[in-house]
């Protein structure tokens, strides 16, 4: 799949918002005041600003309002649904916690729960697509609902919380990746299947492209990665994504060390978050002898 820029950044800062909203809400910390209103700024700022960036990679942006008409089908529009009740429900339990110094609790643990729910949501826009057999697995939504709450934990500054978490996250991450390489081929999809020519599919090969030039699908559906450069990316994404905040988070407890963990978790998981979406491969490429 094409790694837009849009989606990477939509994912990536819209789980770590709602992660920290979770924890908020919950009261960890539990703060109110100045300090408060920074804190939930930030979160509010991550979740929002991942959401309004998945506008941009739309046709029309302006239609983005129309996402929310097809709850009853779309995971995409349940999301939209959910973000709604969970950024509502988060401003009401912080307009308490800041002005009035009152803990909603029961709002407070409703926006959480809503919060957990906007995140399995925007997985399962991608874990529903059996035509990307990487990304139709029960790890795909484990790994953002795992990813959103260590991430949440970490700017929560929930040290305990975080570390197990982080390691956690880790592991899931990399057996995704395991699994993942092998999905396609376990799909039972091939170049047979994609032609319709399943008498013998063993004999059936790709003679020419389609067509001689590029179209949409081939823009938006068919993206190679380098072997070795993508084994080095993932290096990096889980060094930076999780251990080394792991390692700042086991010093003994400094705001510096925590600001850098934030730093390389965030770095991390923007490189995984590309892979991600650079190594799904869709079945649409065995059509034009891309697979």
């Amino acid at each position: 799949m094409h790694p837009a820029p849009s989606v990477i950044i939509f994912t990536t800062l819209s789980g770590l918002g709602f992660g920290l909203l979770i924890f908020l809400c919950l009261g960890f910390p539990s703060v109110g005041g100045v300090i408060g209103f920074i804190f939930f700024a930030i979160g509010f700022g991550l979740a929002i600003g991942g959401l309004l960036s998945s506008t941009f990679h739309l046709g029309h942006p302006e239609r983005a309002i129309k996402a929310f008409s097809q709850w009853k089908s779309s995971w995409l529009s349940r999301e939209a649904w959910l973000s709604l009740f969970a950024l509502a429900l988060s401003g009401i339990y912080a307009l308490g916690r800041i002005f009035f110094d009152i803990e909603l609790k029961l709002i407070g643990l409703l926006s959480a729960f809503f919060c957990v729910a906007t995140v399995f949501a925007t997985s399962m826009i991608y874990a529903q697509l059996k035509t990307v057999p990487r990304w139709n697995s029960r790890l795909t939504p484990m790994a953002f609902l795992i990813f959103s709450i260590a991430g949440g934990a970490l700017l929560a500054g929930q040290v305990s919380l975080a570390l197990p978490l982080l390691a956690l996250a880790g592991v899931v991450q990399v057996t995704s990746w395991i699994l993942g390489d092998k999905a396609f081929d376990k799909s039972g999809t091939n170049l047979a299947t994609a032609t319709g020519l399943t008498a013998n599919p063993k004999e059936v090969r790709s003679f020419e492209a389609p067509h001689t030039g590029t179209n949409y699908l081939l823009q938006e559906f068919v993206y190679k990665v380098g072997r070795k450069h993508s084994a080095r990316l993932r290096i990096m994404g889980i060094i930076l994504a999780f251990g080394i905040p792991i390692i700042f988070l086991s010093i003994p407890f400094s705001h510096l060390m925590v600001l850098l963990a934030v730093i390389s978790h965030i770095a991390g998981i923007f490189i995984i978050r590309w892979l991600f979406f650079a190594q799904a491969e869709h079945v649409v490429g065995l059509y034009y002898g891309k697979r």
